[in-house]
């Protein structure tokens, strides 16, 4: 059943490696390390004439299908290959552990490829089409479901912890703000180096340990395909976006996984879909829904908010490090100094901060 004709990489993931030796020799490796999944795993490629295999910022994602164990239609499923970073070689113990409660379920791994053998979701739904409000519910369920905590399994020793990435932050965010010429004012970096202090070495002691996905924004949660009447064919249940709202039509993806505070996941839906927050007081708006998803998790809003302080600014002095990322900047400088209740003078208005993915194009 499986098949070996090379799969065709998308452009855009060809131009982000391609600037590298690293990039150029996993770019070249690609068609080999598909085909070993292919036959591996006995897959069929499932990419219609012309079509591209679908792709994140780090990975190839290739539509397949694998035979049925008990011998029915082929099941679709897809076959993830990651560029080798550190987020990728534990994304396969976040996802054994979560066993498919609020994650895409993993179906099975090799670890030397970087390949994952996932269920397929709905790639072209995800929790962005979703209306804010309706939102909320969702992810908060969602984060409940992968807030599983810390037990024997050897799974759980593959993980960074988020205290000591809060402690880490206090030697490296001043030091790069000094060799950045100072982006931005003082009290700022101030602000999140009291949060890395009160969530660091206090928190890892003090607070409730759990595995957190730490990139958990709105276009990392996909819709959840399911059956149609035993043909086999896929549709989604209840039709519309807003119909089917709900944490089980929904599943995460590329978890960026990590231990500690659960309100550590708060920050992305921070920086996304700003223009959405209310033109009259976005700043307001941005601390609410800072709150109104944190209380749909059943978090302390407080402590999300200090984490993703803390985030931002550490996103702020990457971006201050790089050419071509002043909008990003800009985003990540509004955001931190939003949440630290200073909103800094002199950047864009809110809604005319760009989409984070797109400032550098």
């Amino acid at each position: 059943m499986s098949q070996s004709a090379d799969v065709p990489i998308p452009p855009d993931l060809s131009r982000r490696y391609s600037t590298t030796a690293s990039g150029r020799d996993w770019l070249a490796s690609l068609p080999r390390l598909v085909r070993s999944g292919l036959d591996r795993w006995q897959l069929a490629l499932d990419l219609g004439p012309g079509c591209l295999p679908w792709h994140g910022h780090g990975a190839i994602v290739v539509p397949v299908r694998r035979l049925d164990a008990d011998g029915g239609p082929p099941e679709p499923a897809v076959l993830k290959v990651a560029y080798p970073h550190e987020e990728a070689i534990v994304e396969r113990h976040a996802l054994t552990l979560w066993a498919g409660g609020g994650a895409v379920r993993l179906l099975a791994a090799d670890a030397d490829a970087g390949a994952l053998l996932l269920e397929r979701l709905d790639a072209a739904r995800s929790l962005q089409d979703v209306p804010v409000d309706a939102a909320v519910p969702v992810w908060g369920e969602l984060v409940r479901r992968l807030s599983v905590v810390p037990d024997g399994r050897p799974e759980w020793r593959e993980f960074g912890h988020v205290a000591a990435r809060a402690e880490q932050w206090s030697d490296e965010l001043p030091e790069s703000w000094e060799q950045l010429g100072r982006p931005f004012p003082r009290w700022l970096l101030e602000a999140a180096l009291e949060v890395c202090q009160t969530r660091g070495a206090v928190g890892r002691r003090s607070g409730k340990d759990v595995l957190v996905h730490t990139d958990l924004h709105f276009s990392n949660i996909l819709a959840r395909p399911v059956r149609s009447g035993g043909r086999g064919v896929l549709g989604v249940a209840g039709g519309s976006a807003e119909a089917t709202s709900t944490a089980a039509s929904y599943a995460a993806i590329d978890p960026q996984p990590m231990i500690g505070e659960a309100e550590f996941a708060v920050a992305p839906l921070l920086w996304n879909r700003i223009p959405e927050l209310s033109r009259a007081d976005p700043e307001r708006g941005l601390l609410e829904r800072c709150r109104d998803f944190s209380a749909a998790a059943g978090l302390d809003a407080e402590a999300a908010r200090q984490w993703s302080l803390a985030r931002e600014v550490d996103n702020a002095l990457w971006y201050a490090s790089q050419a071509r990322h002043e909008g990003d900047l800009a985003r990540s400088l509004w955001v931190a100094s939003t949440l630290a209740g200073r909103t800094l003078p002199g950047l864009p208005a809110a809604h005319d901060l760009p989409v984070p993915g797109t400032a550098a194009a």
